[in-house]
């Protein structure tokens, strides 16, 4: 067993183990430790307690000293050189005609270096920045380009729920986040709905996940058969977090009831055929005299009426009710007899001139 305390260097960073060195910190404190960047000054966020020797990661680092009132002045004179330092470096930056945006100037415990953070679109040329800065504060100078959710949660502010940033907060670390996320707890899938003020997925669809997948564990799926106090029905909605389910009764499908997820038992779990002795109740057939006609108005009423026939007519009844009867009385004609066929004469005229040059025609 190892003794340790947890610090922390900003609000929403990460906790790293300390050995206390034989001090009692408590909750809150300003300790001084010594890391590899030299002196910082941090905040105790768990006191003195016992850990396994496994879960340490590397060798702990000790504690200096708890702050005192010389320390805790050193650190607000700080603050207010890393606001002139943001200015200044601003005005470079603008002189020096660089695409980057300048997020946040941070300066070490003792002043040794000064470390500017910074986004931009691409790769940014800042050498020549780096050399005026240094001419100007007269120490080591780091420029480090972060990303948009680093940005976010160094900024702070509120998002869409009202509350502040989680990734400012208690987020100590940045997952990735997919839209099957959103999916799961069916959100809408609208970029700007379920985005943050970084423009990437909110933080929240990731630490949620997980509940909601143990939602999705005790909840009858959409479609599902399943008994309730009132008999068997179809689930037509589900409400997760409020663990209850809509089931369309088989006995009232106009008037779903609304059950909780532990007076249900699943028969048939989403779409399928229904299991034997399931079977959905035929709907009654309609009576004649329970059937409601259609009023019909009165132009119709009109068109509608038989009209009475004017006079006699030749036409001719239509082809459907038309058909030609026999005649009974009259006898059936005699079947005809195939006649032999006649050879017509073929009569051909031939001309012949004689030598008197007379002309004569042969039958």
């Amino acid at each position: 067993m190892t003794e340790i305390i947890s610090i922390r260097f900003k609000s929403g960073g990460k906790d790293y183990y300390f050995n206390p060195n034989g001090l009692q910190v408590k909750e809150g404190q300003e300790v001084i430790i010594e890391t590899s960047k030299g002196m910082e000054c941090a905040t105790c966020v768990k006191g003195n307690r016992m850990i396994n020797e496994e879960e340490l990661i590397s060798p702990l680092r000790p504690v200096v000293r708890i702050a005192t009132p010389n320390d805790l002045r050193q650190l607000e004179e700080n603050r207010k050189k890393e606001a002139r330092a943001f200015q200044i470096c601003q005005q470079k930056i603008a002189e020096h005609g660089l695409e980057m945006k300048l997020i946040e100037v941070e300066y070490s415990f003792d002043g040794s270096k000064i470390l500017f953070f910074f986004t931009a679109d691409g790769r940014v040329d800042f050498r020549a920045l780096v050399k005026d800065l240094a001419s100007v504060f007269r120490t080591r100078i780091e420029l480090r380009q972060i990303g948009v959710r680093d940005e976010a949660k160094m900024l702070g502010g509120l998002g869409v729920c009202g509350r502040a940033y989680c990734c400012s907060t208690f987020l100590n670390d940045f997952h990735p986040v997919s839209i099957k996320m959103a999916k799961t707890q069916n959100l809408s899938l609208n970029p700007t709905k379920i985005s943050g003020a970084c423009g990437r997925l909110m933080c929240c669809l990731k630490y949620e996940q997980d509940a909601y997948q143990d939602l999705i564990k005790r909840a009858p799926k959409q479609d599902s058969l399943v008994e309730t106090p009132d008999g068997v029905g179809t689930v037509c909605q589900v409400n997760l977090l409020r663990e209850t389910s809509k089931v369309m009764l088989d006995s009232d499908p106009d008037s779903p009831q609304v059950y909780p997820n532990s007076e249900l038992t699943v028969v048939r779990s989403g779409k399928g055929r229904r299991p034997a002795g399931y079977e959905k109740p035929e709907e009654d057939e309609v009576k004649p005299q329970q059937r409601r006609e259609r009023p019909v108005p009165p132009r119709e009423r009109e068109n509608s009426a038989p009209k009475e026939p004017s006079g006699t007519s030749d036409r001719r009844p239509a082809r459907s009710s038309y058909q030609k009867q026999p005649q009974e009385d009259s006898p059936s004609p005699a079947p005809e007899q195939d006649e032999p066929r006649r050879s017509r004469p073929h009569y051909r005229r031939h001309r012949s001139h004689n030598k008197s040059g007379q002309s004569g025609s042969e039958a």
